[in-house]
């Protein structure tokens, strides 16, 4: 006889995986130019694929720009539990949003990476930056699915290495794979594989730069491959620096690479001289 006592619980699952850039001037440029903005049909399919896999929450892999945090508190690794956050708390030129965080897969996502070996940071009543905010307003500008912020210290020194940066993917997958809701979930990288803003690898004249395109091509042709075990170790922090001083922004797609599996992207889109690409796994 079958009871509710025995009948195994419904588990969340991940239903597919994307990964954008942020840039913070992207949102006013498409509002100036309109339809014709080269990112437009880019953001565009990466959102109808999200429609398509319908996802309960979007677990975002992010890089904060020092405006969550800064020197004196900056974790390698934290997760934002809350009901809910706002942004972005920078400057960024684009409206202002609420955002639904869920709180309970977060509070569950945290508790099970630190039983794996990871000293994740709690983070509650904060806001988001650009690096959150620019994706959502592409992908979600109904902010109607709740996320989960995962932080990562991309930018100061130590940073986390890939391999650790991708056995958090997994951990948070296994995470997943254990929380008694039936819940669809999806990773979501945000940033560049290669960009320096403000330092000696910009040219005279410029505010940023993209040093190294063809970082950009092998990294996209690793992952088109499914050779993640050659990125892991390729992507050293000293590699990822030669590409740009916030070109470690490559650690929330390795993180998100962690979540996905083995699976090759069924779409991606690379733009060496921007330093970035666009992808989707999808499979559910």
């Amino acid at each position: 006889m079958t009871t509710a006592a025995n009948v195994p619980a419904i588990m969340a699952k991940i239903v597919a995986g994307f990964g954008v850039p942020h840039s913070p001037h992207v949102p006013e440029a498409v509002r100036k130019d309109g339809p014709g903005h080269p990112v437009v049909p880019l953001y565009a399919r990466v959102a109808a694929a999200i429609e398509a896999a319908s996802p309960d929450v979007l677990i975002v892999f992010d890089c904060d720009h020092f405006s969550t945090f800064f020197l004196d508190h900056l974790p390698v690794f934290a997760v934002g539990v809350d009901d809910k956050t706002a942004g972005p708390n920078d400057r960024t030129v684009m409206p202002r949003y609420q955002v639904p965080v869920q709180r309970a897969l977060a509070e569950h996502l945290r508790t099970c990476g630190i039983a794996a070996g990871f000293d994740l940071s709690l983070v509650q009543d904060f806001e988001i930056d650009h690096s959150i905010m620019v994706p959502l307003h592409f992908l979600t500008p109904g902010m109607t699915i709740p996320i989960i912020p995962v932080f990562i210290n991309c930018f100061v020194p130590p940073l986390p290495s890939a391999r650790r940066c991708h056995a958090l993917g997994q951990a948070v997958r296994a995470a997943v794979g254990s929380f008694p809701q039936p819940l669809r979930v999806a990773p979501l990288a945000s940033g560049s594989f290669s960009l320096e803003i403000g330092g000696p690898k910009v040219a005279s004249g410029k505010r940023q730069g993209v040093p190294d395109p063809a970082w950009v091509e092998r990294v996209a042709g690793l992952m088109r491959a499914g050779h993640i075990d050659t990125l892991l170790e390729e992507a050293t922090t000293e590699r990822m620096l030669q590409a740009g001083n916030v070109a470690a922004e490559l650690l929330t797609w390795i993180a998100t690479l962690g979540v996905i599996g083995d699976r090759t992207p069924e779409w991606m889109d690379v733009r060496p001289a921007a330093g970035d690409a666009y992808g989707i796994w999808n499979w559910a």
